[in-house]
């Protein structure tokens, strides 16, 4: 049987007037995961907003984005303790995780460089999914809306929120092909 994959997608913070900046400069402000199986079934999910600390107030540029709102980060957990709830939720289940594109990906390894929280569910294999899905569709227009779109599908809640990012990428697992997914598992460690 397949291994579930656990699809990631993170808010964060951003700024309409700053110019070029990178993610060692952006703080994650949502986590979005859905445990999903490679016919694009999910099994569970988990979100929870992240108050940054940095810049602890979000721009209005960034709630446009987003819709996430100050008062939605303002109490909610720091990154370490949004750490430990994403362990507590995945409870030691196997399986490897995926995002659409690196970015999720990056964004976790600079937050783990400023503020460590020693996640065991980072410790698992990343995919990068976009990467996966373009090698078996061979379609060069890898927005996630385009790649729905590409399968007749139209994009369900609200765009640039984690949760809703993350659902739908599970809806294009059933169109991407489960060996080019395992061929890239663990690409992005190794060439790191």
């Amino acid at each position: 049987m397949a291994r579930p994959i656990f699809i990631v997608d993170l808010e964060a913070t951003c700024w309409e007037d700053r110019g070029h900046y990178t993610v060692d400069e952006t703080e994650i402000i949502e986590i979005g995961c859905v445990m999903a199986t490679p016919a694009g079934e999910v099994l569970d999910e988990f979100a929870t907003f992240v108050r940054p600390i940095n810049d602890p107030v979000l721009s209005e540029f960034c709630t446009r984005l987003t819709s996430i709102t100050r008062q939605d980060v303002a109490q909610a957990p720091v990154y370490q303790d949004a750490m430990r709830l994403l362990d507590g939720w995945v409870n030691h289940r196997g399986g490897i995780w995926g995002s659409w594109g690196n970015y999720d990906y990056r964004e976790f390894a600079s937050m783990e460089q400023r503020y460590p929280s020693h996640c065991e569910f980072l410790k698992k294999l990343h995919v990068n999914l976009k990467k996966s899905w373009r090698q078996t569709n061979r379609h060069s227009r890898t927005g996630l809306r385009s790649a729905l779109a590409f399968h007749g599908l139209e994009f369900e809640g609200a765009h640039h929120r984690g949760i809703d990012d993350a659902r739908n990428v599970a809806r294009l697992l059933p169109f991407i092909d489960y060996h080019k997914i395992l061929a890239g598992v663990g690409a992005l460690q190794r060439d790191n």
